[in-house]
């Protein structure tokens, strides 16, 4: 079984919701698990993480908080919670604005951000082809490439409706197992993509997942020859997805339109075009040529 953690802050959503891997939003000061761990049973550096956790805590909190606030919600020691909060406050990434001893970040997180983001931007063509798709789907919509044994989310864009794929940038989904993982594996080398497939483990996330290569190297023929890729089920309950793999400067992306099965399935065909249509429209119509990358530019 996978090692639940805390649910990063931003991952939920306002309202009834659902995500790949996600249950519901949490409270703050709520500190039950709501996700799965995403990241393949990775081994994870402790402090590390607990420095992302302080910093997601802020992300939804968007107020100060003392120390002692810190350590009721995350259930640490409070040496621990003043140790991080006191390295970061010292690095100049959390400072006091008022004097009662509670703290908040700096704007030195959005400039290192915005220094990393600009060094490697997402195509400005691609964030509007998914506002196009929320127009025009109403479901969620998201940009991603290939991370190893991992797709990676880059943008995103939220469906306005109560009930919806809830997600965020940086989130990580098992390769071989959604619409936008097969999609870029489509795109991969024949040699590269099958030393992906005997690196993979195969497990049962969800009752459509795929549990040896050769199922996955099916689902890859199959959808080539459909024109789009798709996934129900396969990671996450009730949520079904279709992807499309595009190419922009030698880079292979996949563009993802997903949502809830009952509503979802029954429009596949119709989001598939929709996304086709987007992607030509912002694009070109070149960027959706099937052709495998020899190799990554």
């Amino acid at each position: 079984m996978a090692r639940r953690v805390p649910r990063p802050a931003g991952a939920g959503a306002w309202g009834r919701s659902m995500g790949q891997g996600l249950l519901r939003k949490s409270k703050i000061g709520d500190n039950k698990s709501t996700q799965v761990d995403l990241w393949g049973g990775a081994c994870m550096v402790r402090q590390v993480e607990n420095v992302l956790l302080v910093l997601e805590y802020f992300a939804e909190r968007r107020a100060p908080a003392t120390v002692a606030e810190m350590t009721d919600h995350f259930g640490w020691p409070r040496s621990s919670a003043f140790n991080i909060v006191s390295t970061l406050a010292e690095r100049g990434y959390l400072y006091e604005p008022r004097a009662r001893g509670a703290y908040y970040p700096t704007p030195r997180w959005l400039t290192m951000a915005q220094a990393v983001s600009e060094a490697d931007p997402v195509p400005a063509a691609l964030t509007r082809v998914l506002d196009r798709l929320v127009d025009e789907t109403g479901e969620t919509a998201w940009i991603a490439r290939a991370s190893g044994l991992h797709v990676v989310m880059l943008d995103v864009r939220e469906s306005p409706q109560m009930l919806r794929y809830v997600a965020r940038p940086g989130m990580r989904l098992p390769i071989h197992v959604t619409g936008s993982g097969q999609a870029l594996m489509a795109r991969m080398a024949t040699a590269e993509r099958e030393a992906l497939l005997k690196r993979i483990r195969y497990q049962a996330y969800n009752r459509n997942s795929p549990m040896e290569a050769e199922t996955v190297r099916q689902q890859i023929a199959d959808s080539e020859e459909r024109g789009w890729f798709m996934s129900n089920s396969a990671f996450s309950s009730d949520l079904a997805g279709v992807a499309l793999p595009i190419r922009i400067d030698g880079h292979a992306y996949a563009v993802t339109t997903a949502g809830p099965e009952n509503r979802f399935v029954p429009r596949m065909p119709e989001i598939a075009a929709a996304i086709r249509g987007a992607v030509a429209a912002e694009c070109g119509a070149g960027a959706l040529d099937m052709t495998p990358l020899r190799a990554e530019a």
